[in-house]
């Protein structure tokens, strides 16, 4: 169970890297499309994207802290704390931007936080 509540984590870590890239560097190409966000609006909402992005950069450098803490009980304090932070950061931005952010965000952070729970 350990090693599936690992790779449940590494998967909510690529989409946090991939959140960041299209919120921070990618946001005026790709991130548009993904947010649907209209052309006229996109100089004006960058800085704020590229903002969220860091915070979604951190939210990835904490899960990546833990599974490679050295130390396992440090380590999976560290992961669990980040993934209830993910969830809860993914109900949020359910109830306040788009309900795709359950599916993307909060889904695959509570399952791996299941399985760490369970492991």
């Amino acid at each position: 169970m350990l090693l599936i509540a690992a790779l449940l984590t590494a998967v909510v870590i690529a989409i946090h890297v991939y959140i960041v890239l299209i919120e921070t560097v990618l946001f005026r190409t790709r991130g548009r499309k993904v947010f649907r966000i209209k052309e006229g609006q996109v100089d004006a909402l960058a800085p704020l994207m590229s903002n969220q992005g860091c915070y979604n950069g951190f939210l990835a450098a904490m899960l990546a802290v833990g599974l490679l803490h050295p130390d396992a009980h440090i380590g999976r304090a560290f992961v669990v704390f980040g993934l209830v932070c993910v969830a809860i950061a993914g109900v949020w931005g359910a109830a306040t931007v788009s309900r795709r952010i359950l599916a993307v965000q909060t889904a695959p952070a509570g399952l791996a936080l299941i399985a760490w729970l369970a492991a």
